[in-house]
């Protein structure tokens, strides 16, 4: 849809009932509002709609609540799930009396962080490739409470089932830990489930090309074709909602925890990224593996930036528990073609068209608006001031002598140590007010919380390791 025209047109020949007003969080929680569509008019979409941004963690205190959500037409998609025939739409938010965008909501840094590329004169698009991954539990239960802390999953398909008794029999087709990539049902057993996501996403409008079981049990990927930075942004929440309600109804939940079993594959996003300029792809070059000096030099701002990206890239606690050794996380600051052990990777492609960033460190705890756009910042802080990514690192780096691996750099090890970094290195988000300080400090103190949440928890580990002492 291009114009709110053309929105009432469509709301009118489906015969639409409500209108889903849909934006996100500075956690990268989809957040809703829902009309009645007797009230939708083109004054409605010229006004926006008021509401209390109090109410949102992280956003205006109660004094100062009042905020405007502003539309987008080109998201519009039916609703797949309500009983009711319901339009969603993605809106912005902004400022009532100035009509600017607020500058802690997440989609307007994206927008701001699009803007920002065709104004350096680097690049007038970037397109994002998302692969996040998930996990799918038949049961989950957790506590928090002063005197118990625990957490239990389980699978029917789950590696550690192979014993288990159930009602219909145990069938004993089941992929093992680390063993879930590709087998073919019956070991794979959520072929048609998954089928479902992909076909509900591909008739809400998504564009979309596969579906796969994971490396770790219960782990499953669907696959998203690229897209502008905003416009993906957009799709990665609907990706989630989506497999979040499929799952649901087939008496299944979906998580996107970086790391919610022991033992076991985490679960990442890895994110593809590319630029283009006069519609010609920028990192296109004749360079290391076909790369441009303009790749390169992204490469380089992600390489130097890392660390502080993490508070936005890995923004949960939890996801420092993937990024460890051994379990295929990306944690060693390095690139390379091909090689899946470094942090950045350049995927073999024979069309420069397709010439393409991925950066692996990443998880789909992030808000997307914000990840996209701090990797964009640091990719273009690199490209601005020619920063060399050095050598590349073309040998399996999960397999250096103890003295090679020391001089390689790592991301974070834990949340504490992103928000430090990102304290001390935030300059390049600044830039052309993609970010600010306050939509940063704002952000820090939501997930300063959080760090403090969970140190101040004793962890049942604790008690193996300690209560005897």
């Amino acid at each position: 849809m291009s114009d709110f025209a053309s929105v009432l047109k469509l709301m009118k020949d489906e015969e639409v009932e409500y209108l889903d007003l849909r934006f996100v969080d500075p956690r990268g929680r989809l957040q809703h509002v829902t009309v009645i569509a007797d009230i939708v008019d083109e004054d409605f979409f010229e006004d926006g709609f008021m509401f209390d941004g109090s109410s949102i963690a992280g956003w205006k205190s109660i004094d100062k609540s009042d905020m405007k959500l502003v539309f987008d037409p080109e998201s519009v998609y039916l609703d797949p799930f309500y009983a009711d025939k319901t339009l969603c739409i993605h809106c912005s938010v902004v400022e009532p009396d100035t009509g600017e965008l607020y500058d802690r909501d997440p989609r307007g840094t994206a927008i701001k962080a699009e803007a920002y590329l065709k104004s350096s004169g680097i690049g007038d698009a970037s397109f994002w490739g998302p692969e996040a991954e998930f996990f799918l539990f038949d049961n989950v239960k957790f506590s928090n409470t002063m005197n118990k802390v625990s957490f239990e999953v389980d699978a029917a398909d789950a590696a550690w089932n192979t014993d288990a008794d159930f009602e219909m029999g145990n069938m004993g087709h089941r992929p093992g830990v680390k063993g879930g990539y590709f087998p073919v049902n019956p070991t794979d057993a959520a072929q048609d489930l998954r089928a479902e996501m992909l076909s509900t996403m591909k008739r809400i409008g998504m564009k979309v090309d596969k579906h796969h079981h994971e490396v770790a049990s219960c782990q499953h990927e669907l696959g998203m074709i690229f897209g502008t930075l905003t416009e993906q942004a957009d799709n990665l929440l609907k990706y989630k909602y989506i497999i979040h309600n499929v799952a649901h109804a087939y008496g299944k939940s979906a998580t996107f925890m970086p790391k919610p079993i022991a033992g076991d594959n985490g679960t990442g996003m890895h994110v593809n990224q590319s630029i283009y300029k006069d519609g010609k792809p920028l990192f296109a070059g004749g360079k290391y593996a076909d790369l441009s000096d303009e790749a390169l030099w992204y490469i380089g701002g992600i390489l130097k930036h890392a660390k502080s990206l993490n508070a936005f890239t890995n923004p949960s606690t939890n996801s420092y528990k993937r990024l460890i050794p051994g379990f295929e996380a990306p944690v060693l600051l390095a690139y390379s073609a091909s090689n899946r052990s470094a942090s950045i990777r350049i995927p073999w492609t024979d069309s420069p068209k397709a010439k393409r960033v991925e950066t692996r460190f990443p998880d789909p705890a992030a808000n997307p608006y914000l990840a996209f756009s701090a990797l964009l910042m640091a990719g273009l802080d690199g490209i601005e001031n020619k920063i060399d990514p050095g050598e590349a690192a073309d040998k399996d780096l999960y397999d250096l002598p103890p003295e090679e691996l020391a001089g390689i750099p790592t991301v974070c090890g834990s949340l504490r140590e992103a928000l430090q970094a990102l304290e001390a290195d935030h300059e390049y988000l600044l830039k052309g007010g993609v970010f600010t300080k306050g939509q940063l400090e704002g952000y820090m103190e939501l997930k300063w919380e959080e760090v403090y949440a969970f140190e101040h928890a004793p962890h049942p580990v604790e008690y193996q390791m300690y209560y005897s002492c």
